[in-house]
């Protein structure tokens, strides 16, 4: 038997959806996803950052094959609109890629109720609507995959982040669920479950906390010795783009209601 002349993802001419892609894991995956010959619709709520995105990857990949919309993902009408906006310039969505959304840093005596509703409102919300959206035209394309970014704090929960850790719990169940519930459909639905990763979030945390002189390289690399990573460092978001791509692709045709572990060694479950 000889080997494949070239290994591809199976993605070339396929329609992925990323949300929240305007920056971040949900940028990298977009690059990613185009590199492999999607085509590719982002969409975000800063219209600034979203139009810079857009431009980026419009100039790499043609304009032709991307899309960019302004959307929150937790209002009903704009995602349905987004929805077909898609549909219209590419046809049906293959790919759906869950991605919006950031952790909230609360602890049980400080977070209210409000806060509480909101954290949950978000984090069940930027999966249910979009997914929603989204599954006929995953069904009418054929072989459908959605993948949903979680963190890692769903299986490993922090007390300085209580609200987000209790709700990336409760989407850790939700996509198993929506995974034997959508088998029969053939869409897939899987996720990957982040650690450290480099965001503009950290950068922000260095600027204000790094010492006189430190380097963005020796201060993260701190934070990954105080977070016992066994790796040493935090992620790329291009780290996660890959495996996210995978899960979305047909190499992962037989894998659904499963994860990746992109942590750097941080999980301590087997």
């Amino acid at each position: 038997m000889s080997l494949p002349q070239r290994l591809s993802l199976g993605v070339e001419g396929r329609v992925a959806v990323v949300t929240g892609g305007s920056s971040g894991i949900g940028l990298a995956t977009a690059r990613t996803l185009l590199a492999a010959g999607a085509r590719v619709a982002i969409c975000g709520r800063d219209g600034a950052r979203l139009d810079a995105a857009r431009d980026e990857l419009g100039g790499v990949a043609g304009p032709d094959r991307v899309l960019g919309e302004r959307c929150d993902v937790l209002d009903e009408g704009a995602v349905g609109a987004f929805a077909r906006s898609v549909e219209s310039r590419f046809g049906p969505a293959g790919i759906l890629v869950n991605n919006a959304g950031q952790g909230r840093v609360s602890t049980f005596a400080d977070t209210t109720d409000a806060a509480w509703r909101e954290e949950l409102e978000l984090k069940f919300f930027s999966v249910i609507r979009p997914t929603r959206a989204f599954l006929p035209q995953l069904e009418r394309a054929g072989g459908g995959a959605i993948v949903c970014v979680n963190s890692l704090l769903a299986r490993q929960p922090e007390p300085h982040m209580v609200a987000t850790s209790a709700a990336r719990a409760g989407i850790l169940n939700l996509v198993r669920s929506l995974a034997t519930e959508l088998a029969p459909k053939g869409v897939r639905v899987n996720m990957v479950l982040i650690g450290l990763v480099e965001s503009g979030q950290w950068r922000r945390r260095y600027a204000t906390q790094a010492a006189p002189g430190e380097s963005w390289e020796a201060w993260s690399a701190a934070l990954a010795r105080a977070k016992h990573i066994p790796l040493g460092r935090l992620g790329r978001p291009d780290e996660a783009a890959h495996a996210i791509a995978f899960l979305s692709s047909p190499l992962a045709s037989y894998t659904t209601g499963s994860f990746i572990d992109v942590s750097g060694g941080h999980s301590r479950h087997v």
